[in-house]
């Protein structure tokens, strides 16, 4: 795993220490220092002081202040592809040796030869057919500890960094932002619930049993005397698109009342959280900028943003640009 406590330590000194100057008057610290001044970031601020403001129309007490995040695209990069699809195709790789059966099969043998464009030629049933193949077999405990050795090791193609480096900056500071303000923020994502359990409490200071996702089916078993759960090459549920507000009502029992998104897939999320009473907050990330990071939304193939960026002005959600609302992306960039 990469270094979690010098990321925390420097976020926490970030956020004590520095402040860029602005025209307008500023706090003493700037919780937000990551971000430029202008409507998001006073939507951001707006919305807490209004919902934590004892005695105010708007106050929330700390028990129903709940925010949720999508991860991928949201808290980190998800191009070219989602970074659990490249796990997929590094365990293919890992297996294929004892199952010689796959080259028969096309799917899995352009798998075995790192030809993402190919093995995905099949859609949606051929990438499942892998994600099973790979992911299945094993404990939930015994799947958390093979991505989190595989997180250790894997660097993204274009940064060279490690994936958990590839999260953003500014999203890490709404996080304690949020978090010293009495919120508790769970992550809702359309990828494999114990993939991202395996690294959301070191990356984000958000522990496993606050993520929701994706999950395969479990079969229960005992073994020397001690019960067994076995995940099954079979999802059970997806946490997408319309299962997301399903997932946040069987995992958190409440509606949120803020909520973070980048794509189509949070649209639903969105509408859930903003569409309950009293004061609420929906912002949607737009990769706009492709130096620093990448520009995509309406034809992408992954995070693709079309429905919920037309809708956004008509529904009150801040569409957040990444080129111009954020000063930096990544921990560490200038």
């Amino acid at each position: 795993m990469t270094s979690v406590l010098p990321r925390r330590a420097a976020l926490g000194l970030l956020l004590a220490t520095t402040g860029a100057a602005a025209p307008r008057a500023q706090p003493a610290t700037d919780p937000l220092p990551s971000w430029r001044e202008g409507p998001r970031k006073q939507a951001l601020r707006d919305f807490v002081a209004a919902v934590t403001r004892e005695g105010g129309e708007a106050f929330v007490p700390p028990a129903a202040r709940i925010a949720v995040f999508d991860n991928d695209g949201t808290l980190w990069v998800e191009q070219p592809a989602y970074t659990q699809l490249f796990f997929i195709l590094d365990r293919i790789r890992e297996l294929a040796p004892r199952n010689p059966q796959w080259q028969e099969d096309p799917t899995f043998r352009a798998a075995i030869a790192g030809n993402l464009q190919e093995a995905a030629r099949g859609g949606m049933e051929a990438l499942l057919k892998l994600a099973g193949a790979a992911q299945a077999g094993n404990t939930p405990e015994e799947f958390q500890r093979l991505a989190s050795a595989w997180l250790a090791t894997a660097r993204d193609a274009r940064w060279r960094r490690p994936y958990t480096e590839l999260v953003y900056q500014p999203m890490l500071e709404v996080l304690a932002f949020l978090g010293a303000n009495g919120f508790t923020s769970f992550i809702v994502s359309g990828g494999g619930v114990e993939f991202i359990r395996a690294f959301s409490a070191g990356t984000y200071g958000i522990p496993p049993h606050r993520v929701i996702g994706s999950t395969f089916a479990l079969k229960p078993g005992e073994q020397d005397g001690r019960i067994t759960l076995t995940r099954e090459p079979r999802l059970d549920f997806v946490d997408d698109g319309p299962g997301k507000p399903v997932g946040i009502a069987r995992h958190i029992g409440q509606r949120p009342i803020a909520a973070f998104g980048n794509s189509d897939g949070d649209h639903e999320m969105l509408r859930y959280t903003t569409e309950g009473a009293g004061r609420r907050l929906g912002m949607i990330l737009r990769h706009d900028d492709a130096e620093r990071e990448y520009a995509y939304d309406r034809e992408s193939h992954v995070g693709r943003l079309a429905k919920a960026l037309d809708e956004a002005p008509q529904r009150g959600w801040s569409v957040i640009s990444m080129r111009q609302d954020w000063r930096r992306v990544f921990p560490g960039d200038a």
